[in-house]
């Protein structure tokens, strides 16, 4: 008969077994037969036994728990790019049977000030960092040696999730020039973020493939200010003043893109028909813009699945934990343009 109150004391006894033998079995491990294995997992099937997890990870010395880490002013952007990274991780999570906890930090972090509780109690099994964060902050989770992966960002030391910036960035220069565009803008800011950085060379060599000379008064860049819409009507206005527009506009990101929009239309210009724009990300907002923007769309909730997914491969015996060299152990995400009206005339 069926219990849903089953001990491991039950099954041990039902099997004939010592205790310690079934914990060896329901945790894979150990010297056990395969009769014996068979036998207890039958044994606790019948019984309806469901082990602690409480109890197995304190077995394993585990805590069951992922932290989640971002930074305050990426999530609280009315773009929700990290938002849907992380409903990803959640989902995958599940699976894992892990638990997500979700803390953010401040951009200019300072170690023991803002050092997340998690961290400081060691409460989490693994980290997920998601975007660009302080490098005191990465020099910390370096030195603790917690498996952790990075999302949407590169640095020395750690595996990551990308985005195939160059890829879809490419993808985007030559669909405006399939529409017969051949002076295109490249519309960025804080430049040495390595997706920014990705994306510009991914311009860079749409056009040279193309024949078309790069023009450095087209690439229109703030470097230390954050790519945001206020970014790009500030860029905006710099497009309008150059000597000779540009008939068509690349931009890192939507927020960007949605920016220099603002700027062109508030300016009498028509969009896509005086200038065509591209953004990159396809956030929420791309659609609903007063010209559907064509964006290049980045499968966000994919690339938290990957992350989760690395993650709990990684999170393990001491022994398999080990140090990344930058541009190994990276995943790639694909990419796809999606059409709308800001870059095809009468769409």
């Amino acid at each position: 008969m069926r219990s849903a109150r089953s001990t491991i004391r039950d099954v041990a006894r039902a099997a004939g077994v010592s205790i310690s033998t079934v914990s060896l079995v329901l945790n894979n491990k150990g010297n056990v037969s395969e009769a014996t294995r068979r036998r207890v997992l039958k044994v606790a099937r019948e019984l309806g036994y469901v082990p602690s997890r409480a109890a197995r990870d304190l077995s394993l010395q585990r805590t069951g728990n992922v932290g989640f880490v971002l930074r305050e002013d990426h999530f609280t952007r009315s773009e929700p790019f990290y938002t849907y990274i992380f409903l990803g991780t959640e989902f995958e999570a599940r699976l894992h049977n892990l638990y997500v906890l979700l803390t953010t930090i401040p951009r200019d972090y300072r170690k023991g000030e803002h050092t997340p509780r998690f961290l400081r109690e060691r409460s989490v099994d693994g980290l997920l960092i998601a975007g660009k964060v302080s490098e005191a902050f990465l020099e910390e989770v370096r030195a603790m040696k917690l498996p952790t992966v990075l999302i949407d960002y590169e640095s020395e030391g750690f595996p990551a999730v990308v985005i195939d910036n160059q890829g879809g960035a490419r993808m985007a220069v030559e669909h405006l020039i399939q529409q017969g565009h051949r002076r295109i803008a490249f519309v960025g800011a804080d430049i040495r973020h390595p997706s920014i950085a990705n994306r510009l060379e991914g311009y860079r060599i749409a056009l040279a493939r193309a024949g078309l000379p790069m023009d450095p008064a087209l690439v229109l860049v703030v470097e230390e200010a954050e790519p945001t819409r206020a970014t790009g009507q500030r860029l905006g206005a710099q497009l309008l003043a150059l000597p000779e527009r540009p008939t068509a506009a690349f931009c890192a990101n939507d927020a960007l893109a949605l920016g220099v929009m603002e700027t062109l239309l508030q300016a009498g210009l028509r969009v896509p028909d005086d200038v065509a724009l591209v953004g990159f990300d396809d956030v929420q907002g791309a659609a609903q813009a007063p010209v559907p923007l064509t964006s290049v769309r980045v499968f966000k909730e994919q690339m938290g699945e990957l992350a989760m997914r690395h993650l709990a491969e990684r999170i393990g015996p001491e022994q398999t934990r080990r140090p990344y060299a930058r541009g190994q152990h990276t995943i790639v995400a694909p990419t796809e343009l999606i059409v709308r009206a800001s870059s095809v005339k009468n769409a």
